[in-house]
């Protein structure tokens, strides 16, 4: 049988490799308590000759492999990492944040009935940290699972120089973080039908992960290797200790190693490739936030990007003429300069992609985030309404998993959650419906909130029923 137990027993599954043994944890409200699976091994653990290679099948085990504790995240600075853990988790609870180069492995969430052969949607949760930091356990899908009855899978992947280290030929052809990625999609069509999941419906959701370029020399002296070819570089960087290769990290200023032209997950440029439509045509949802560079990403102070390095010179002068103008008010062109980053960095981009997606003929979505969620470090400001990332406390229901919030917080959540469930049953972010059957919804609140149901050429205009 793919499945044993009772409500009453914790739940086991087949897996390919082996079973597991899981968890059940009820959400108030719901009926279905959510069956959870935590540290899934998806890959064998990239050690030894594997650090710097593409992901390999795990290794089968014959006996119930108890998988209900967080497992470790991928190396990093284990500092930052755990600022950006605890910036970002919707939970409760303080989790034991332990790192480590063995990081391949998942976390299930299932609100399915185990003992049925239910197929839900799965919405597979590729975590945010500019290809350096963080990982799948800061984010509890309990809430999303339940509200929006869909399977939540969080995924790890290698980061900075274990992920992204490339020499750009033979000897380190970089992307092993994204690699990894595929790994465990591929791990999902092959095993998810057994946790109540429908391997032909799988959605694909994760945040930010920008990622800059380090040289491979840097990383490469850094570490004490000598930098005659490529060989020697990959061959020295193979001796070292994982703690080796986080000090090296540590030692960078900036260690943020970019994606690579790999001729294997990425043939061409993604510029190119957009460009010539060469991607899969499905639904696809792009947001953003409204203020973007309103108080995190500024605390990278440089590191994490340089706004201006894909815009023409020649057009910096008008872009910032556009934005500031002659305002000399220092708070409004604060306001006004966030902005500029902000689209600079993001909004633009993003709606560059969503027009591309829209000419190859996908069902495209847009949406702007305006919202300062009460789940926010107290070191942010007040004013700051849709910082980098804080969508994601209604995104994963932290009004239902972390703590008190206010009944408009809690009403925002469970809109945003149905918004994405939606996305996952049927590929529509807003639900289409007559005119007569609009709803008009009034939140009160102090807070500008915007949730559009269409915005000019972007988005296909639709009604938005709740």
């Amino acid at each position: 049988a793919a499945y044993s137990g009772n409500l009453s027993s914790p739940p086991v599954v087949d897996t390919m490799h082996g079973k597991v043994l899981g968890k059940y944890v009820s959400l108030e409200g719901f009926v279905q308590p959510v069956a959870i699976f935590l540290g899934v091994p998806f890959a064998k653990p990239p050690l030894g000759t594997l650090r710097f290679a593409p992901p390999q099948p795990t290794e089968p085990w014959s006996f119930v492999k108890n998988v209900t504790s967080y497992p470790p995240m991928c190396s990093q600075d284990a500092v930052v990492g755990k600022m950006i853990s605890d910036l970002f988790t919707n939970r409760k609870e303080s989790i034991p944040l332990t790192f480590s180069e063995d990081c391949l492995y998942l976390n299930i969430y299932t609100p399915a009935d185990l003992t049925k052969s239910t197929r839900l949607p799965v919405m597979v949760w590729i975590h945010g940290g500019s290809l350096v930091m963080g990982g799948a356990s800061t984010y509890d899908g309990l809430a999303l699972s339940a509200h929006g009855n869909v399977v939540v899978v969080a995924i790890q992947y290698r980061l900075g120089i274990w992920g992204f280290f490339s020499t750009g030929d033979e000897h380190s052809r970089g992307n092993w973080g994204h690699l990894d990625q595929v790994a465990a999609l591929r791990w999902v069509q092959d095993n998810i039908v057994n946790f109540g999941g429908d391997p032909s419906s799988v959605t694909i959701f994760g945040e930010s992960a920008g990622g800059e370029s380090v040289s491979v020399l840097q990383v490469a002296i850094a570490a004490g290797c000598a930098t005659t070819t490529s060989a020697v570089m990959v061959n020295c960087l193979h001796q070292k200790t994982e703690d080796e290769l986080l000090e090296t990290t540590l030692k960078l200023n900036c260690p943020f190693l970019p994606t690579a032209i790999d001729g294997v997950l990425l043939p061409k440029a993604p510029e190119e490739i957009l460009t010539e439509k060469n991607f899969s045509i499905v639904p696809y949802i792009v947001g953003i936030n409204k203020q973007e560079f309103g108080w995190l990403l500024p605390l990278g102070r440089g590191c994490f990007f340089d706004p201006f390095q894909n815009v023409p010179e020649d057009a910096i002068p008008a872009a910032i003429k556009e934005y500031l103008g002659g305002a000399e008010d220092p708070v409004k062109n604060k306001d006004l300069f966030v902005d500029l980053i902000g689209d600079v960095l993001l909004a633009v981009p993003s709606v560059i992609v969503a027009r591309h997606h829209r000419d190859a003929g996908a069902p495209i979505y847009m949406y702007e985030f305006q919202y300062h969620p009460s789940f926010s470090s107290d070191l942010k400001p007040g004013m700051v309404m849709g910082d980098h990332g804080d969508e994601l406390f209604s995104v994963f229901g932290a009004p239902f998993t972390k703590g008190v919030a206010s009944g408009e917080e809690s009403r925002i959540s469970k809109m945003v959650m149905k918004f994405w469930g939606n996305f996952a049953w049927n590929g529509l972010f807003w639900i289409y419906c007559s005119f007569y059957l609009l709803t008009e919804v009034d939140i009160p609140t102090t807070e500008n909130i915007s949730l559009p149901a269409g915005a000019g050429s972007l988005m296909p205009p639709a009604d938005l029923c709740l």
